[in-house]
């Protein structure tokens, strides 16, 4: 975690805000002091009550909000740089809301910020910012907002509630009722001129800030853990936003952003977005859109979410209509670490692209991003523990990681804490996978050529040993190179018999699950799922095996469960699983290929058995004997299994691994 540093006396925070209906569940607001009264509390450092006067407050005051402050209409109230406000923990009976007519002037500086928080800044702890004026709403003049029953909405789309800069906010968002909560800032039908920069809204429990209609717009902000929408509109808000950076960390939040209702098109210009935990960017609900350039996206399961089949042509994103398939994982367009005045901490994502020269070990608690190649030179090597997640960018055959001859991986994943390596979305193609790259024999000779990169593979060490691999998941793979190869999930280039690889699942991928190129490596546990060409695949000579092999298919359109090429070395398989509910072909060998195969079961494929090129069925050994056969009708190479595909599945309940996501 990176420390953005900044010094104030104390914590503070504002609020007032709302969200869903109300109604009868409206919180009482509590008898407020009179008018002398109010200001005589503020003279002593208490902000309670309604204030009908200008006032300023004073910077070298620790004010403590302990119940609802309110500006009236004809009031302003001025907080000038380095003031702190905190926030009694006081849950929806502790916010500031600023009415119609009324005007609040917070003046912080880079060096000094304003600061409102509850004192330990724990999301809920009090409500939060609201602010209401004259512009115009869908939902019509002198409306009644949710919270509070305060008035808003008009027809001056230029009016001016006041100014607020460089503003910290901690700990917003009580709970009102089931349905509602407050917001760390909510603005009501704020026109456009008021001025809304610099503003930090940290741990609230629901939105970071919503726009209730409006015209206003906002440059600088930092949005961090807020556990709803971290940018929320609604009525027709028609603003933009300049620079915005939202960071997620903790599970269980709602989205980056959600529009709701009618789209009068309001605008962001740079947003990133970076998650650790998963989750939705983006979601717009009913006709809601918005234009966005400049976005960037990392982390984040869902990119784009239409939730009630809105129009995506509602929602351009960098000068395109949004595309539910793209991560929008592209490089930062917002830098925090410029916004000294936010004190928060950043989660710490490291890129790793480039080459690996030395021992390089990886550390579990970070995030990583895979931006490019990145590739382990011989003579090093790449340890990543058990529980690292690794976030490829859909960068296509630009993003993968390889192991040189010589070099070495050490992927030490549990069964409970595996290793995973996936674009955000998971999508086949995004990019490429692992490669790895050995000194066993291979029919394709020494120091052979790979398809994939031109790494050089091959030699005559048969027990070569290029590190071990265990409980790593591995999705959205299988980038296309050119029109004849594509990257597979994992490579495995003449990868000697001393390597270790257990409890590997592969998802997604637009070619193979694993391609074995030569070598002699075996693999223990290995589960792939819809992947677009073969799920296991050999050529070369490949003379290892897999014992737990276990294949699923729910996606029409692959090419086979298994399928050999050329020489046949005779790989051994124990215990092979194959399900499709969509037909399709089994096990196919070309040209002299075979294998030997015990314990297997396969079901739901149209076809059994392929020898494509009319190799001999003897080459296919199934529980010890030629394959039981009945040529299917018309045909001259392709089969069904009469019997020796009926054993009993492999129960991979336990294996508890696959089911791992970023």
């Amino acid at each position: 975690m990176k420390k953005l540093t900044i010094k104030f006396l104390g914590l503070a925070l504002l609020a007032t805000a709302v969200f869903v209906s109300c109604s009868d569940d409206d919180p009482v607001t509590p008898p407020t002091p009179d008018v002398d009264e109010v200001i005589a509390n503020l003279e002593n450092g208490i902000m309670n009550g309604t204030l009908e006067e200008d006032y300023t407050l004073s910077a070298s005051m620790a004010y403590d909000l302990s119940g609802s402050f309110i500006v009236a209409d004809g009031a302003t109230l001025t907080i000038p740089a380095g003031t702190n406000i905190v926030a009694e923990a006081g849950g929806t009976d502790v916010y500031l809301a600023v009415l119609m007519g009324g005007k609040i002037e917070i003046n912080g500086t880079a060096s000094s910020p304003v600061v409102m928080s509850s004192p330990n800044a724990n999301p809920g702890d009090w409500g939060g910012l609201t602010i209401c004026g004259r512009a115009t709403t869908t939902a019509g003049a002198n409306s009644e907002a949710e919270v509070g029953g305060f008035i808003y909405g008009g027809d001056d789309d230029t009016d001016n509630s006041g100014t607020v800069t460089y503003l910290v906010i901690k700990g917003t968002g009580a709970q009102i009722n089931e349905e509602s909560q407050y917001n760390g800032v909510s603005c009501y039908a704020l026109g456009s001129g008021t001025t809304l920069n610099n503003i930090a809204v940290i741990n609230g429990s629901d939105d970071g800030i919503e726009f209730f209609g409006g015209t206003v717009s906002v440059t600088n902000i930092f949005l961090q853990n807020n556990e709803d929408d971290a940018i929320d509109w609604t009525e027709g808000w028609s603003g933009t936003v300049n620079n915005a950076y939202v960071e997620h960390t903790i599970e269980g939040f709602s989205t980056v952003i959600e529009g709701d209702k009618d789209n009068n098109n309001p605008k962001i210009n740079n947003l990133t977005a970076v998650s650790t935990t998963g989750g939705t960017a983006l979601q717009f609900k009913k006709e809601s859109g918005m234009t966005i350039t400049g976005l960037s996206l990392s982390g984040y399961a869902v990119s784009i979410d239409m939730k009630d089949d809105g129009p995506l042509a509602n929602v351009i994103i960098d000068g395109e209509e949004a595309d539910p398939t793209k991560s929008y994982n592209a490089p930062a367009t917002v830098d925090p670490t410029e916004w000294t005045w936010i004190d928060a901490e950043l989660a710490e994502v490291v890129e790793l692209n480039g080459n690996v020269d030395s021992d390089v070990t990886l550390d579990a608690s970070k995030t990583y991003r895979l931006t490019g190649s990145y590739i382990v030179q011989d003579g090093a090597s790449l340890t990543i523990p058990a529980g690292t997640k690794i976030h490829a960018d859909n960068g296509g055959t630009d993003v993968y990681i390889a192991v040189l001859m010589g070099g070495q991986i050490f992927i030490n994943g549990e069964a409970n804490n595996p290793v995973v390596i996936s674009s955000d979305l998971s999508q086949p193609g995004d990019w490429g996978g692992l490669t790895i790259c050995g000194k066993a024999t291979t029919t394709a000779g020494v120091n052979a050529e790979a398809e994939v990169g031109g790494f050089i593979y091959g030699g005559t060490d048969d027990s070569d040993n290029s590190g071990s691999v265990t409980n790593l998941v591995i999705r959205g793979t299988g980038a296309q190179i050119n029109e004849e190869s594509q990257y597979n999930g994992v490579s495995l280039y003449a990868v000697g018999s001393e390597t270790t690889l257990e409890n590997l699942a592969i998802f997604d991928g637009s070619d193979d699950g694993i391609e074995f190129f030569g070598g002699t490596v075996t693999v223990t546990n290995i589960y792939v799922e819809n992947c677009e060409d073969d799920a296991i695949d050999w050529t070369e000579g490949w003379s290892g095996g897999i014992t737990n092999t276990y294949v699923s298919h729910t996606i029409a359109g692959f090419s086979t469960v298994f399928e050999g090429d050329k020489d046949n070395n005779n790989p051994v398989f124990t215990n092979v699983t194959a399900i499709s509910t969509v037909d399709g072909t089994g096990l196919q060998f070309k040209k002299e290929s075979g294998a030997t195969i015990t314990n297997l079961h396969m079901e739901g494929y149209a076809i059994d058995l392929d020898m494509k090129d009319g190799g001999a069925l003897s080459n296919v050994q199934i529980d010890g004997a030629n394959p039981d056969v009945t040529l299917m009708d018309g045909e001259t190479s392709k089969y069904t299994l009469n019997s020796g595909k009926d054993a009993d599945a492999i129960d991979i309940s336990g294996w508890t691994w696959i089911n791992a996501e970023l």
